[in-house]
C-alpha cells in the first residue's frame, strides 16, 4: 500500500499505472488496440501532442498558460505550404520555426513586460492568429502541395519507426535536460514556485518567461513542419483544439495548474494517454463528439488528481 501511494505522488510515474490499466481494459474489449501495426499508429498520433505539450508543460510550471498554440501552428504551417510552392521552397521549414519563435515572443512580451495575465493575453493572439491563418490561406482555402520536399517527415519511417515518433522523443529528452539539468530550468521552476521569491534571489523573472513562451511557440513551428508534412497541406482550420489536448497531457502527466511542479517525461505519458483513448474510441466507432466529451472529463478528474495530490504532499 505505502509502494502504491509513493507511485501515486510521482508526478512522473503517478500515471503509468493508469496507462497500463487503461491500455489493458480497451484491449480486452477491442483486440486491434494491441496489434503492432495500431501501437506504433498511437505513438506516431501522440507525437505531435508531445511536442506541443512539452513547450505547454513549461508554460504551465511557471503559473501561466497558452491557449494559442493550435493558432500559432496554423498560421506557421499555413505560411511554410504557402512558400514551399514557390522560389524560397528551400526556406519553408525555417520560416515556419521562426513564426512560432515570433509568436512565442509576442506572448512573453504581453505577459513578462505590459504584465497581462496569461489566459487574457493568450487566447488575443489565439483569435488574432486564427483569423490571420484563415486570410494568409486564401480566405480559408487549403494549399496542397503534394511534392513538398520534406513530407518524408510525417510518412516514412527508420527501422520501422516514424520519422515523428523520433522527432518527438529527440524534443522530449531535450526539454528534460533542459528542465531538469540547467540553469534555466531551475529558475523556471523557481519562477513558477514563487516568483515574488525569485526576483528577490536576483531571478530575472521577465526574461525566463519570454524565454518559455518563445520555446513554446518554437516548438508550435516545429508540430506545425511535423503535421504539414504528414498530410502535405495546410489551411487555417489546422490545430483547433490542440491547446486542450497539450493542457490535457501536461496535467495528466503531473504538471501542477499552479505552478512550480511538473515534468515533459510526464507529458509524455500524458499524451500517450489520449492517444489511446482517441484511437480505442475511433476503432470502436464512438462519435468523435463522444471523444470530446471524454476528453473533457479526463481533464477534469486529472485536475481533481492533482489537487488530492498536493493536498496529501502537504499534509505531510
Amino acid at each position: 500500500m505505502t509502494q502504491l501511494k509513493r507511485i501515486f505522488l510521482s508526478r512522473t510515474l503517478g500515471i503509468l499505472p493508469v496507462l497500463l490499466l487503461l491500455f489493458i481494459v480497451l484491449s480486452l474489449v477491442e483486440s486491434r488496440i494491441y496489434s503492432s501495426n495500431n501501437i506504433i499508429t498511437i505513438f506516431r498520433n501522440a507525437s505531435m501532442n508531445m511536442v506541443m505539450a512539452a513547450g505547454m508543460t513549461m508554460v504551465i510550471i511557471t503559473g501561466g498558460i497558452d491557449l494559442s498554440v493550435g493558432s500559432i501552428l496554423a498560421v506557421a504551417a499555413v505560411v511554410g505550404l504557402s512558400v514551399s510552392r514557390g522560389e524560397y521552397a528551400s526556406m519553408s521549414m525555417p520560416i515556419a520555426l521562426l513564426i512560432g519563435v515570433g509568436a512565442g515572443l509576442v506572448n512573453g512580451i504581453l505577459v513578462a513586460v505590459i504584465g497581462l495575465p496569461p489566459f487574457i493575453a493568450t487566447l488575443g493572439t489565439m483569435t488574432s492568429l486564427r483569423g490571420a491563418a484563415y486570410l494568409l490561406a486564401n480566405n480559408g482555402q487549403t494549399i496542397v502541395n503534394a511534392k513538398l520536399s520534406y513530407s518524408w517527415l510525417g510518412n516514412d519511417s527508420f527501422l520501422g519507426i516514424p520519422y515523428l515518433i523520433i522527432v518527438a522523443l529527440a524534443i522530449i529528452l531535450a526539454a528534460h535536460f533542459l528542465l531538469k539539468r540547467t540553469t534555466f530550468g531551475l529558475r523556471v521552476f523557481a519562477v513558477g514556485g514563487n516568483m515574488q521569491a525569485a526576483k528577490l534571489t536576483g531571478i530575472k523573472v521577465r526574461s525566463t518567461l519570454i524565454a518559455v513562451y518563445t520555446i513554446c511557440g518554437l516548438l508550435c513551428g516545429v508540430v506545425a513542419i511535423m503535421l504539414s508534412s504528414r498530410l502535405q497541406s495546410a489551411n487555417g482550420m489546422m490545430g483547433q483544439t490542440y491547446e486542450m489536448d497539450a493542457i490535457a497531457a501536461a496535467v495528466l502527466g503531473g504538471t501542477s495548474m499552479s505552478g512550480g511542479l511538473g515534468s515533459v517525461v510526464g507529458t509524455m505519458f500524458g499524451a500517450l494517454m489520449i492517444a489511446v483513448l482517441n484511437n480505442a474510441l475511433t476503432i470502436m466507432g464512438i462519435s468523435s463528439f463522444w471523444q470530446m466529451v471524454v476528453k473533457g472529463l479526463v481533464i477534469v478528474v486529472a485536475v481533481t488528481l492533482d489537487v488530492v495530490r498536493n493536498r496529501m504532499q502537504s499534509s505531510k
